[in-house]
Formats: structure tokens, sequence, C-alpha cells
């Protein structure tokens, strides 16, 4: 399996660690991309254990940051497409493919 990063999901990402860094300290906007990269290694091993969501999309929520990670599994690829504050953006990635 490989994981690809949609461009967006990486400003999304970026955005978040920054407001951490900005709002907190650079030890917790460092915690948060951890938690990242500890939700995509169980992506890894585990493609769909995130919840169904619309036009086979799945979506897995970070264990300690309100933020869900929405991905596609296409054969040996995941695709995260978005990754998206709980509270803040509601939508699905619908517009992200």
């Amino acid at each position: 399996m490989i994981v690809r990063l949609h461009p967006a999901a990486e400003q999304d990402i970026s955005e978040a660690a920054a407001f951490y860094g900005n709002a907190g300290s650079a030890r917790l906007a460092a915690r948060f991309v951890a938690e990242f990269k500890r939700l995509v290694a169980i992506l890894l091993e585990h493609p769909h254990i995130g919840v169904p969501r619309a036009n086979g999309k799945r979506g897995l929520t970070l264990r300690h940051f309100p933020y869900t990670v929405i991905y596609r599994v296409e054969g040996e690829c995941i695709t995260i497409l978005l990754v998206k504050h709980d509270s803040k953006h509601p939508g699905d990635g619908s517009q992200r493919s």
C-alpha cells in the first residue's frame, strides 16, 4: 500500500500545525503532526478501518485532536483527500477527488 496526499490535504495539515504552533506551542504542533502520522500508519495496516462515507470515501478521526481524515482506497493506494477540523468544516471533501 502507498499513501498519497491531495495537495489541498497537505495544506490542511500545514494550516492545522501552524494554528497549534501559534495558539499553543511548537511542541503541540509536533504532537498534531505525530498523531496524523500515527493515523496514516494505521491506515496502511487497515485501510478500510474508517467509517464509510459517500462516493467510496472513508473517514477516521484523530485520537487527541478534533480532526477527521477523509480518504479513499483504490487498489493499493490510499489517497488522503481532506484533513478537516470537526467543528469548523462540516463538509466531507466532496469537492476533492
